[in-house]
């Protein structure tokens, strides 16, 4: 049995046809593990000791957003922040001072989701002493300045104290 050029062009051909499929689906399957590693919960990029100041019309710092760490995540677009402390300051109110171990701040920037050892310490003004209040959760609507939490909360101002679950303070 012999074999001749125009016997053995469409083997050849078949073959080669063959093994060129078979390097494109190697070659998917490699994109693919790279798609799902871009993925993951990675951040995109940390800033170390971030500080935001928001102003109000007249030009006067309104807030000051501080932490010790922000991380930014691209999966979900979501923003972690690590020893966060804001501080709010409106004309004719007394300074209110929030800080916690973490906190997750909304894609628009104007809520924060504040975990682990939450204190807000309202200062002394107008006649009422400094109060404290102690929870484990605290969400804050920063345009606003409203505090809200459903979970216990723990408030002391001067040699009163108060418990209770959930609260909301403007």
């Amino acid at each position: 049995m012999t074999f001749s050029a125009t016997r053995l062009f469409p083997l050849l051909l078949m073959l080669a046809l063959a093994g060129l499929t078979f390097w494109l689906e190697l070659m998917v399957r490699e994109e693919d593990g790279l798609r799902q590693s871009a993925r993951r919960h990675d951040p995109d990029y940390i800033v170390d000791r971030l500080m935001h100041t928001r102003f109000n019309a007249q030009g006067a710092a309104e807030s000051v957003l501080a932490a010790e760490r922000m991380l930014h995540y691209p999966d979900d677009d979501s923003t972690d922040l690590v020893a966060p402390r804001l501080v709010q300051t409106k004309a004719n109110q007394p300074r209110v001072t929030v800080t916690a171990g973490r906190a997750t701040l909304s894609q628009d920037g104007e809520e924060l989701f504040l975990y682990d050892n939450v204190l807000v310490v309202r200062e002394a003004g107008a006649g009422r002493p400094e109060a404290r209040m102690r929870t484990s959760y605290l969400q804050v609507a920063r345009a606003q300045s409203v505090l809200r939490t459903d979970r216990d909360v723990v408030i002391t101002e001067a040699d009163r104290v108060l418990s209770g679950r959930g609260m909301e303070y403007n």
